[in-house]
């Protein structure tokens, strides 16, 4: 009985995508990136501004926002004030109570 045989093929991998050919592009190549249109310098400044302005639509939500938060803000002071100050007072009552009844 003789050995069996363990080499392997080596298939040098440079070589075999030559031997392949040409690999088929899946998408847009470099050259096409670097020709796409472009705007020209007044059209990204009118754009810029656009941006700076901003929206209209945002501003005006952005306003009555703050005017809910205003309120609600204004309200929750009231409560916090409104309740210390009830507090003060039933302090006050017990301690003039304490005071005449010792």
């Amino acid at each position: 009985m003789g050995k069996r045989d363990n080499r392997v093929a080596y298939v040098n991998p440079i070589a075999a995508a030559r031997a392949r050919g040409p690999v088929q592009n899946s998408g847009p190549t470099i050259q096409d990136y670097l020709s796409r249109p472009r705007p020209t310098w007044e059209e990204l400044k009118e754009q810029l501004d656009k941006k700076k302005k901003g929206s209209r639509a945002l501003a005006d939500f952005e306003d009555k926002m703050n005017e809910r938060w205003k309120k609600e803000l204004a309200k929750n002071r009231e409560k916090l004030l409104g309740g210390s100050e009830k507090d003060k007072e039933k302090q006050e009552k017990k301690e003039k109570k304490e005071v005449c009844c010792k």
